[in-house]
């Protein structure tokens, strides 16, 4: 049985950004200011650990211990979906 890999969308990690840190942040404005710091949207380092916890159990292995330090949604879901498609 095959399961298949989905990536994480901007969509998707708003909500994560929500429920897993309280940081209320608009899809639309996340996928336009993609290359600004987490910071510049209220997402500290736990927050941001929270999220990658949280991705991690859905999917059900380990990221990449850079996850947690990325700075940016673009670098975080550029390094994020990449592991989740190869297995990195």
């Amino acid at each position: 049985m095959t399961t298949e890999v989905t990536q994480v969308t901007v969509e998707e990690l708003a909500t994560l950004m929500k429920t897993a840190a309280g940081v209320t942040v608009d899809p639309g404005e996340l996928e336009r200011r993609a290359d600004s710091t987490f910071a510049e949207f209220g997402l500290d380092s736990l927050g941001l650990l929270g999220i990658v916890g949280e991705l991690e159990n859905r999917h059900g292995r380990a990221l990449p211990n850079d996850a947690e330090r990325c700075k940016s949604p673009r670098a975080f879901l550029d390094l994020v979906n990449v592991a989740l498609t190869t297995g990195a």
